[in-house]
């Protein structure tokens, strides 16, 4: 304590004192010398008539102003404001002002506020009638309160025409942020008998509510928006509900519960304005469900991708122009998906996601990439994903112009997949979308044994895209493809794979249509049934005699090749080659990748002596998803008319020499072969 009273003392003397001795002799030399001040202490005749006019005019310009007609100032600031953001601004009834008040108030009736050029057939505003009020205390502190805001039949009409131009904007040169409304404390809104119009021409959304606003304690007090409308054709109903505006402070955060359900979607929201009435922020817990997440694009403005039935719930935010949905868990198909999702609406509409699936339906990713589903009332997938008649490829279109319409990032991760066909176990994708074009990078699938990796491009800057894509296949095993028939798989080895690919296309079916680059398929190693290699070659004594026996000894694959060359949609077989320590295959033949279907031809040569032996090559037809393996009889027909010829020539024994083959089919140049398979 002694410390902290030197200290003071010490203070004091050096700053304080001096600075109390110049106070005093400033105001010394004040009294001595200003003219003013001994005026007013000693007024003279001069000083008195001066402040006597001055407290005349005051009282004049008060009287004034009590008694003055404020209606004489709706036409100039009619013209004023018209003039000022180009339509039509009328007060059209009485304009009432009581400044002498500790909150000046007015009164406004008939305020009409006409739409832009572009929209001037209807008003953007008619109100009956205004009253409001402010705080003139808080109001000299820099603060603006509103004890009373009031409006009587308000009817508002919003329209956003294909342009993106909105009616409500006074300032159309001015970019929007995002940001939201920032209104005042408002302590008491009365709303009676309001209406609201909102037609949103790009997504084909109208809409027309009820709005009310009342105080009180009631279960009618509060404030209630209540509409019906149609979204692309669709019904779509809102309702916003907030508390009664009772007492409502700065510092207290307002409590509001919202819903809309339309375009197969339903959301709903329930938190509190932070800081009222600052619209800019809030906080709520989201709940959305709906049929497909890209029919959110009609209610909300965001691209999203197609998929199965899905209910999501988290954590909704909103910080001026940056919209965030946070910790969100739900079910997507028959996949869970939880994640964060950051949208900032600032300027150029931007969404950066970071998903995750514990266990993936790879059903609901095949949906996300075109497929169609078919799913029961509780949302799981109950048939495999196809397109439209059948088909392979995904055929639903992408849609460009909302691609054009937003910028992004995606990364999602598929911790494990459940059992399915491919024998997938891991996902992992990644994409980036700028200025219409939309890059995928990884593009990463994990199975069993082996992956596949590969980068494709979207060009969506035009209505139809243009894509580029570029896969590799490493290590996947030919059992996973071939399943195994009384314990014992058919066929075994590791395939690597290639496919680059370019064109156009708006789905995945139609760039396969139009596309062109190159496939390719290697095995560098594997076995067979030795019945299936031996009639590769048609080799009846030994292949069909080892399958009607059961005969499951394997024949080595020395390798495999598949290259084929695209250009319009098909595939042209460049190298066709199955080579087995029995048998040299090869084939020729066309896969159009437009109509999903092939047609292969391969024959085959023994390597080794066989006495009976049928020279027909193997012929693969038809779809992709069911081909059909046959036998071309016309070589047969071919092979017994030369048989027959010999008999009849030379001598009965003869003719077997038709069905002899000597087996002098050499190894093929593997090495050769896979380094040209590109």
């Amino acid at each position: 304590m002694l410390k902290w009273n030197e200290l003071w003392s010490d203070l004091r003397r050096k700053a304080v004192d001096p600075a109390v001795v110049r106070a005093r002799a400033f105001h010394d030399w004040v009294r001595l010398n200003d003219p003013v001040y001994a005026a007013v202490r000693r007024p003279g005749r001069a000083e008195a008539w001066a402040g006597g006019v001055g407290l005349l005019l005051i009282g004049l310009v008060v009287l004034a102003l009590i008694l003055f007609d404020w209606n004489m100032l709706r036409g100039p600031i009619g013209r004023w404001a018209s003039a000022e953001y180009d339509r039509d601004i009328a007060l059209q009834g009485d304009l009432d002002v009581n400044l002498f008040s500790w909150t000046p108030s007015a009164v406004v009736r008939g305020l009409k506020i006409g739409g832009p050029q572009w929209a001037r057939d209807r008003n953007t505003a008619d109100v009956d009638e205004i009253r409001a009020s402010v705080r003139l205390r808080k109001l000299l502190a820099g603060q603006f309160e509103m004890p009373l805001l009031s409006f009587t039949r308000p009817q508002v009409v919003l329209i956003t025409d294909k342009d993106g131009r909105n009616s409500w904007d006074l300032n159309p040169d001015k970019p929007d942020t995002g940001e939201g409304m920032k209104l005042p404390v408002i302590q008491q809104l009365v709303i009676t008998d309001g209406r609201l119009v909102f037609d949103e021409q790009r997504r084909g959304l109208k809409l027309e509510a009820k709005v009310d606003a009342r105080e009180g304690q009631g279960g009618d007090a509060g404030f209630v928006l209540d509409g019906e409308g149609e979204v692309n054709g669709s019904p779509l109903t809102l309702r916003v509900q907030g508390g009664p505006f009772i007492d409502i402070r700065r510092d207290r955060p307002y409590d509001f519960e919202a819903s809309v359900s339309g375009a197969g979607s339903s959301l709903t929201a329930k938190g509190a304005v932070t800081r009222p009435f600052d619209l800019g922020r809030f906080d709520a817990t989201l709940t959305l469900q709906g049929r497909d997440l890209s029919d959110l694009y009609l209610l909300t403005g965001v691209a999203l991708p197609n998929t199965p039935p899905y209910r999501l719930a988290g954590a909704l935010k909103r910080d001026e122009n940056v919209w965030t949905f946070n910790d969100f868990d739900g079910r997507v198909g028959a996949s869970d998906l939880s994640g964060d999702v950051r949208i900032d609406a600032a300027e150029r509409l931007r969404v950066d996601a970071k998903l995750t699936s514990r266990r993936l339906d790879i059903d609901d990713l095949a949906a996300v990439l075109g497929a169609r589903t078919v799913t029961n009332a509780a949302g799981s997938n109950t048939e495999a994903p196809v397109a439209v008649g059948g088909k392979l490829l995904p055929d639903a279109p992408l849609q460009t112009e909302r691609l054009r319409a937003m910028d992004g990032s995606l990364t999602y991760r598929a911790v494990a997949v459940k059992a399915n066909d491919l024998d997938v176990r891991a996902v992992n994708l990644g994409a980036e979308l700028k200025d219409g074009i939309l890059n995928l990078d990884p593009v990463s699938f994990n199975f069993n044994r082996g992956e596949l990796n590969g980068t494709a491009r979207i060009n969506a800057t035009r209505d139809t895209p243009y894509s580029v894509v570029d896969f590799r296949l490493a290590g996947y095993p030919l059992e996973s493809i071939i399943p195994a028939r009384d314990g014992t798989s058919p066929l075994t080895g590791r395939a690597l794979g290639r496919a680059r690919l370019e064109g156009p296309g708006a789905s995945i079916h139609d760039f396969a249509a139009a596309s062109k680059g190159s496939l390719s398929l290697v095995v560098p190693d594997g076995q067979m049934r030795a019945a299936f290699a031996e009639l590769l070659g048609i080799n009846a004594s030994a292949g069909l005699l080892k399958l009607l026996r059961g005969d499951q000894s394997t024949a080595q694959i020395r390798c495999a090749v598949a290259d084929f060359d695209v250009r319009g949609g098909t595939a042209t077989a460049k190298t066709l080659v199955i080579d087995t320590d029995v048998v040299l295959a090869q084939g020729t033949g066309t896969i159009d990748l437009g109509a999903e279907t092939l047609n292969l031809r391969v024959e085959g040569e023994s390597k080794k002596p066989r006495l009976l032996r049928v020279w027909a090559p193997i012929t693969v037809k038809g779809a992709l998803t069911a081909p059909q393996i046959g036998v071309d009889v016309r070589a047969l027909v071919g092979q017994g008319g030369l048989a027959g010829l010999l008999g009849a020539v030379v001598a009965p024994v003869t003719a077997l020499f038709a069905f002899v083959d000597p087996g002098l089919a050499e190894d093929a140049n593997c090495g050769r072969l896979i380094a040209g398979a590109r």
